[in-house]
């Protein structure tokens, strides 16, 4: 009995053994997924945040050419569009 008790703990050692092998396996396989999902994810941010910076530096070049006045800014009334607004109060 003694023989076939230590090839059973031998067996069960070894079906064990397998068993982590694959499971690191596994294990390894879906890390492996998971990271080039991950820098596909931010290789995309990085190309649409070029193109956002792209379209920002389009869009002042834009409003540099038309002469316009920055959102910001605040407007100048000419003299006769002030004249018409006074007389209309």
């Amino acid at each position: 009995m003694d023989g076939q008790g230590s090839d059973d703990s031998k067996q069960g050692t070894a079906d064990m053994t397998a068993f982590v092998q694959n499971l690191l396996q596994q294990m390894q396989s879906r890390f492996q997924t998971m990271s080039e999902s991950i820098i596909t994810k931010i290789d995309e941010m990085g190309t649409r945040i070029n193109e956002l910076e792209q379209s920002i530096n389009d869009l002042k070049a834009e409003m540099g050419m038309d002469g316009s006045p920055s959102p910001l800014a605040p407007s100048k009334q000419s003299p006769t569009e002030a004249d018409k607004e006074e007389g209309s109060a």
